[in-house]
């Protein structure tokens, strides 16, 4: 793979890449969140079309040209630059900090252009920056090439969006869905730049369904973290659910700390249940318990992290869920883990919670997702589980929040 110096510019022919390719962007920010964003820009260097700014609350275009998965401090752009529309003329890919802190604060990064270029970043690269315009992508004399930026910027993401010519709506309003393309757009709608950020233990925020869903739509729980953190050895953990008995044991050579996403439910006619790699209890999106998880993330190399899929239209048919993480791989070292849960619902804002506070124990139970009256609730809750030695993190944290599930030592297959 070909490193890249700031600075640099290249065909992307050069490369070896086509139209069709990755960019992996990895900004890792202990304690502070950090917003990966691609503006897709005119001859002009503006962004005439809102609905080419793609992030949190938009992750595609209209025609799917440019697409996003964001996991936390990372993101992979799905790419394929000849279906985009001529009028985009360059792709800008930018990193901004949200809330407290600076850009001098992160951690040893890089951007990544498929799998034949790499463009590293870190915190000495900059000083109080609260943004950075990374590289970009630009057509020049009929080819595609990059250019190695590197640049920070003064402000946040707003500042950006407000740089490139784009118009932020109101803090309180949600992102409209992205209308689909046509030969004469209609005029784009203002981007929201809305994301809400439980703070503290007990923060709640409640969402409604969108004017035009029956429903809530596909809702996406999303767990990232840091698998490197320095002074973090390997450990051997076990844990279990419903009967499961064994150990287990992390494959030769694995470092690092392995989290693992799963869910206790309450059905709304009582039935209990639990969702996790353990004992394969992948749950299920089209059948009870309407809940399914993706995968379980064994290498710590997936940029997507780990995934719960909630049905958002069967949600009257659920009372309770309880997202969880557990250790079980690494020694419970929660601040070096920089833990961060998103919760997606379609027409509304982001929910973001961070694994914040520290504590003790294997176990974290991260948030609680209720059915208010039809309203969906998220309640912060950041609780690290400390059993007795009488029994598992598990159980301790099922009689905690009174589940009434049975439990045994278990493994994942």
């Amino acid at each position: 793979m070909k490193t890249i110096i700031r600075g640099q510019k290249t065909k992307l022919s050069d490369l070896g890449l086509g139209s069709a390719f990755n960019v992996t962007i990895d900004l890792p920010a202990s304690g502070m969140s950090v917003d990966l964003s691609c503006f897709g820009l005119d001859a002009a260097g503006k962004l005439a079309d809102d609905r080419y700014m793609i992030f949190f609350n938009q992750l595609a275009s209209p025609e799917g040209a440019i697409r996003v998965n964001l996991s936390g401090s990372r993101a992979q752009f799905q790419l394929n630059l000849d279906a985009l529309p001529a009028a985009i003329d360059k792709l800008v890919f930018t990193g901004a900090i949200d809330g407290s802190g600076t850009m001098r604060g992160i951690g040893s990064g890089a951007m990544v252009l498929g799998e034949a270029a790499t463009f590293a970043l870190s915190g000495a690269d900059f000083q109080e920056e609260k943004a950075v315009m990374l590289g970009e992508l630009y057509r020049k004399d009929g080819q595609w090439r990059f250019g190695a930026v590197g640049q920070g910027f003064n402000g946040g993401l707003s500042a950006l969006l407000a740089h490139f010519g784009g118009t932020e709506a109101a803090a309180a309003s949600t992102p409209a869905p992205a209308p689909a393309a046509a030969p004469t757009p209609a005029p784009a709608p203002k981007v929201s730049l809305s994301k809400v950020t439980l703070e503290k233990r007990g923060d709640k925020v409640s969402l409604a369904k969108g004017a035009s869903r029956r429903g809530f739509g596909r809702i996406r729980v999303n767990l990232n973290w840091n698998r490197n953190p320095s002074g973090v050895q390997p450990e051997q953990k076990s844990g279990g659910l419903f009967g499961m008995l064994g150990g287990a044991l992390r494959p030769k050579g694995a470092n690092g700390v392995d989290l693992d996403l799963g869910c206790l439910y309450e059905l709304a006619d009582g039935t209990p249940g639990g969702v996790q790699a353990l004992g394969d209890s992948w749950g299920s999106f089209d059948s009870r318990p309407f809940i399914k998880l993706d995968s379980d993330d064994r290498t710590g190399t997936s940029t997507n992290g780990e995934n719960l899929f909630i049905n958002g239209d069967q949600f009257d048919q659920i009372k309770r869920i309880l997202v969880f993480t557990f250790i079980y791989q690494g020694v419970p070292n929660w601040a070096a883990t920089d833990g961060v849960v998103t919760i997606e619902v379609p027409d509304n804002a982001p929910v973001e919670v961070r694994l914040d506070h520290g504590g003790a124990g294997g176990m974290c139970a991260i948030a609680s997702i209720e059915n208010r009256n039809g309203q969906l609730q998220v309640t912060k809750l950041v609780d690290y589980i400390v059993s007795d030695g009488k029994m598992s993190n598990h159980e301790a944290m099922d009689r905690k929040y009174g589940f009434g599930l049975r439990w045994a030592r278990g493994s994942k297959g």
